[in-house]
Formats: structure tokens, C-alpha cells, sequence
């Protein structure tokens, strides 16, 4: 599976301002950013994001998936830590 695919499922999935993607083709990183985010555990800012990969997690297309979940106001303070 590519970077991009994993990309337009979850933009399209959750209405994401952004999404970033990195992986090798079965091991993937996530940092996504979206409203609906707020008020939400770190459990379920993940349960989310995996919700739609289900499909892909469940026929080993996606093998690993480290997410991180924010939303606007988080990604704001903490994207130039991680160099964005």
C-alpha cells in the first residue's frame, strides 16, 4: 500500500485538515490533524484513525501503523518540535 493511499482514505474518512504519511510499504506512520480530535483520550483518537484501515490492517496491505492524532490548535504547538 502507498503513502498515498493511506492518505486519501483518512482525509476522506474522518475530513482531516492534514494528514502525513511515512512508511515502507507495510510499516506506517501517521500524524493527522482534525477538530474532531478534541476532548478525545489518546485510545480513541487511535480507534478512529484505525477505523477506517480496518479493511487494509485485516488483509496485511498495512502491517504497523504509529499514529498521532491532534488536533489544530495541538499541531500548532507541536509541529515544530517534529520539524514541520
Amino acid at each position: 500500500m502507498e503513502n498515498n493511499e493511506i492518505k486519501e482514505v483518512l482525509m476522506t474518512a474522518l475530513a482531516l485538515q492534514e494528514a502525513h504519511i511515512s512508511g515502507d510499504g507495510s510499516h506506517f506512520q501517521a500524524i493527522v490533524v482534525g477538530e474532531q480530535f478534541a476532548g478525545m483520550s489518546r485510545l480513541k483518537k487511535q480507534q478512529t484513525v484505525y477505523a477506517p484501515l480496518m479493511e487494509y490492517i485485516a488483509d496485511n496491505r498495512i502491517h504497523a501503523l504509529q499514529i498521532k492524532a491532534y488536533t489544530p490548535e495541538e499541531w500548532q504547538r507541536d509541529r515544530k518540535l517534529m520539524g514541520f
